[in-house]
């Protein structure tokens, strides 16, 4: 006589699931918001573009800062070997420096790149002003 075999395993997963399986990975030029190309708007095209390759250049810049920040520091240390003996409080001050500054560091990056990001996507939007440009109209009040 066999041995009765166990039920089969079924995967259970939500209807969300299945549809984000199911897509398919679009090209990147689909993923960029662009005006419509039909509309005949090239003013708006090219004010998109402008603003993708200002972001680009500003992602750039962020980047080369991090790269300084995180192999200066491996430098330093690597620079001078004498800051392995040195520590403060009990603690080594390769850790301190590594731990405790490069972290503030890299969120004040992160912050200052997104600020900087939100400001050049505000000066492309009409009504408000770009850095040195008209002023940005009054609101009326109720």
């Amino acid at each position: 006589m066999t041995a009765p075999r166990p039920p089969r395993r079924v995967r259970v997963t939500s209807p969300q699931t299945r549809i984000a399986l199911s897509r398919r990975h679009r090209p990147a030029q689909h993923l960029l918001p662009l005006p419509d190309p039909q509309s005949g708007d090239e003013h708006a095209t090219a004010a998109a573009r402008t603003l993708f390759a200002r972001q680009r250049r500003l992602a750039l810049r962020t980047l080369a800062l991090l790269g300084m920040l995180l192999f200066g520091l491996s430098g330093l240390l690597g620079l001078w070997p004498e800051l392995d003996g040195l520590s403060v409080a009990g603690i080594p001050v390769p850790w301190l420096l590594l731990a405790a500054s490069s972290y503030p560091l890299l969120l004040l990056i992160a912050v200052l790149h997104v600020r900087a990001a939100e400001r050049l996507e505000d000066a492309q939007q009409p009504g408000i002003a770009a850095p040195g440009g008209p002023e940005r109209p009054a609101e009326p009040s109720p």
